[in-house]
C-alpha cells in the first residue's frame, strides 16, 4: 500500500548567527540540568507534565510506531506501593547483585536503599517500552527499535521537564516488573524507567561531579 506523503511545513532556516546564538542559549540552559534526589512534594499543575509528555511523543520511533506509554503517578496510595516495592529490589541489589566495582561507582552519588522521593515527588512518571502492539482490528504488530525510540522519547521528557523549571530522578530499579503488577500493564510492555519529578527540596543537595569535555566524547571524521 502506497503511503501518501505531504510537504514540509514548519520548517525555518536560521542565519548562521542566530543558530549559533540559539544553540548556545539551548546548551547554557540544560547544562544547567542535574539529578535530584531532594524533591519536595510541592504541587505541580497537571498541564505541565501533560505538555512535557507530548513533547516526548514527537520523538522519532522505528517505522513511526511509537512503542511506548506513560503511566503519571500520583496517588500517595500508588506511590507508597511503588516505593516498598522498588526498596525490596534495591535491598536485593546492594546486598546481593551488585559487585564491588559496580558499588564502589556509585559511592560518589550517594546512592543507597531507601528511596523517600518515590513518596515526596508530585509525579512519578513509569515509561514502558511496547515490545508489539494492535492495529484497530487487533492484529499483531511487532515494534521495531523499541530500546531506542523510547529511550529518545525519554530524553526529550526529561529536557522538557527541565527547561519548564522542574528536577528530575531517573530511577531503575532492577528487575521492575513489579511496575506492571501495581500499574496494571499487559506483559507486552516492558518497564523501561521510573522517572521521579517534581521541584527541588529547598535544601537539596547534588554531588559535586562533572561531565566530559567535548573532546572526551566526541569524534569528527572528517575524510
Amino acid at each position: 500500500m502506497e503511503h501518501p506523503f505531504i510537504p514540509l511545513t514548519g520548517y525555518r532556516e536560521y542565519p548562521i548567527d542566530e543558530m549559533r546564538q540559539r544553540l548556545g542559549e539551548f546548551y547554557a540552559a540544560v547544562n544547567q540540568r542535574r539529578t535530584v534526589r531532594d524533591i519536595c512534594d510541592r504541587p505541580v499543575p497537571r498541564d505541565i507534565v501533560e505538555t512535557a509528555l507530548l513533547a516526548a511523543g514527537t520523538a522519532p520511533s522505528g517505522a513511526n510506531l511509537q512503542p511506548w506509554h506513560f503511566v503519571v503517578i500520583s496517588g500517595a496510595e500508588t506511590k507508597r506501593k511503588i516505593r516498598l516495592a522498588a526498596e525490596i529490589e534495591e535491598r536485593e541489589f546492594y546486598e546481593h547483585r551488585a559487585s564491588a566495582e559496580w558499588l564502589k561507582a556509585l559511592e560518589p552519588l550517594g546512592t543507597d536503599t531507601n528511596k523517600p522521593f518515590l513518596e515526596s515527588a508530585p509525579y512519578l512518571i513509569a515509561i514502558f517500552l511496547q515490545k508489539y502492539g494492535h492495529t484497530e482490528d487487533g492484529t499483531k504488530v511487532k515494534h521495531y527499535y523499541p530500546v531506542e525510540s523510547t529511550g529518545i522519547a525519554t530524553g526529550i521528557l526529561i529536557t522538557a521537564l527541565h527547561m519548564a523549571g522542574l528536577v528530575c530522578l531517573t530511577h531503575t530499579p532492577s528487575p521492575m516488573k513489579f511496575l506492571n503488577e501495581i500499574l496494571g500493564r499487559p506483559s507486552s510492555e516492558r518497564p523501561f524507567l521510573l522517572l521521579v519529578t517534581g521541584y527541588p527540596d529547598e535544601h537539596a543537595k547534588i554531588p559535586d561531579i562533572s561531565r566530559k569535555p567535548l573532546d572526551q566524547f566526541v569524534t569528527f571524521a572528517e575524510r
